[in-house]
């Protein structure tokens, strides 16, 4: 099957971003995310990032986000967690509804037609829970693999997961560092 007709019909996808393997689900379909939590072994509680193709299509499916920061900081390797006021896509929030996580990768053009033709996608690591991320698809677990419905090989990534960034309180709280430093993202953003 491939990846498009996998995600419309419920199904989990492998799809490359720009610096891990992503375990992803069509965003707007609650049932194929909690199927996608369950595959993972992750927590509902746990909080799951909207992935999107760009920043325009972020704005479509949650258009009260700050657009300013989108612009500032994406397309890139930083997973920002903004207000959800109106809580869109609540399933993907964990324990904050009020919170939303975005990320716009700088993506291969076959991710970014998936992602266009889908529209934004829920995306975690395509990992066991507390192992490395997957740089490779031979990286992703046997049984993560077997039950997804397509998979997109983009090659060996760089392995490191997204940098993540709560900019919902007064001042912006780095959750992880990853693959983009976190100063230089609250430096483009205090200016």
């Amino acid at each position: 099957m491939e990846p498009v007709t996998a995600l419309k019909s419920g199904r989990a996808v492998l799809l490359p971003t720009d610096t891990v393997y992503g375990l992803c689900a069509l965003a707007a379909d609650e049932n194929a995310v909690r199927a996608m939590y369950e595959l993972k072994g992750r927590a509902s509680r746990q909080p799951t990032a909207l992935l999107a193709a760009g920043v325009e299509q972020l704005l479509a499916a949650v258009p009260e986000l700050d657009e300013h920061l989108l612009r500032a900081l994406l397309p890139g390797a930083y997973t920002l967690v903004l207000a959800n006021p109106a809580r869109r896509f609540a399933w993907l929030a964990g324990e904050r509804p009020d919170t939303i996580g975005v990320r716009v990768p700088v993506l291969d053009d076959a991710v970014a037609a998936v992602l266009e033709a889908t529209g934004p996608v829920a995306a975690t690591s395509a990992n066991e829970p507390g192992e490395p991320p997957a740089a490779a698809l031979e990286d992703v677990a046997p049984r993560i693999r077997a039950a997804c419905g397509a998979e997109l090989d983009g090659g060996r990534l760089p392995g490191t997961a997204s940098t993540v960034i709560d900019f919902t309180g007064d001042d912006p709280v780095v959750i992880r560092e990853g693959a983009a430093p976190s100063a230089d993202a609250i430096a483009r953003v205090s200016r």
